[in-house]
């Protein structure tokens, strides 16, 4: 029997909008990292106005800013994270790692080869 392996996806909806996952929660990194919504956006192929309006979405449907911005001049703004964000994020790290453990656990335990088999390669 070949390596069996498991994958699985999570993600946070509100009223059954998703809130968060991984494309948002990539585009949010992306956003911290280079300080700007407009390179996270590139970054990920999507067009500003797209981010935007994801990031528009989250901090409404939560109900919190997500993301501080600073208009610029000829050089442009500057985009940073909110504590709220910061959070939100370090909370799905941690739900993640969780579901991930307990996913692979079970998966572990129901697919495991009985010892005979698992000798025969």
């Amino acid at each position: 029997m070949k390596n069996l392996e498991v994958r699985s996806k999570i993600w946070i909806e509100v009223a059954g909008e998703p809130i968060l996952g991984e494309g948002r929660e990539q585009l949010l990194r992306l956003i911290q990292e280079y300080g700007s919504i407009s390179a996270a956006a590139r970054r990920m192929g999507l067009s500003y106005r797209k981010a935007w309006s994801l990031v528009r979405t989250m901090e409404t449907n939560l109900g919190y800013s997500l993301v501080l911005r600073q208009k610029g001049g000829a050089g442009g703004g500057e985009s940073a994270l909110t504590p709220h964000a910061l959070q939100l994020l370090e909370k799905f790290d941690r739900l993640r790692a969780g579901i991930r453990s307990y996913v692979n656990g079970r998966f572990q335990q129901i697919f495991a080869l009985p010892e005979s088999e698992a000798n025969r390669g």
